[in-house]
């Protein structure tokens, strides 16, 4: 598990970014915007690597981007990838937490049947503004 640049090819095709990353066979992906784009690759990057790390497989050296031939109307960007944050960041485990509530409210909610943990979840979710799960 590592951090990793990759050269990507952009292409803007009818309002919508393609992208390629040659030197990660099968990896390609496409955006909206630019940004999209960008977040997009580098989500493909990732998973891509976490794969041949699972898999102990090699991973491949990254291309000199000099080097790379693409069309006219295509342009090449540096990719970072870190495989440790994007573990971390997609990792769907539970993880318990202690916490303190007033023992009234304990009562009603366990009185309506409150699943704590989803509401403790949508609250947080809800205040970190987070509108996908990972």
């Amino acid at each position: 598990m590592a951090k990793y640049i990759y050269p990507a090819i952009f292409t803007l095709e009818e309002n919508t970014y393609n992208v390629a990353v040659p030197d990660l066979p099968g990896c390609f992906t496409c955006g909206e915007t630019l940004i999209d784009a960008i977040d997009m690759v580098r989500d493909a990057i990732s998973m891509w690597l976490c794969d041949a790390e699972n898999k102990n497989e090699p991973i491949p050296e990254p291309s000199d981007p000099k080097i790379i031939v693409y069309e006219s109307n295509s342009f090449i960007s540096l990719i970072d990838a870190d495989t440790t944050e994007y573990r971390r960041e997609n990792d769907n485990r539970a993880v318990k937490k202690t916490l303190s509530i007033p023992s009234w409210l304990n009562a009603k909610a366990e009185k309506a049947g409150v699943n704590f943990s989803q509401i403790l979840q949508d609250a947080l979710k809800s205040r970190l503004d987070i509108k996908k799960q990972p």
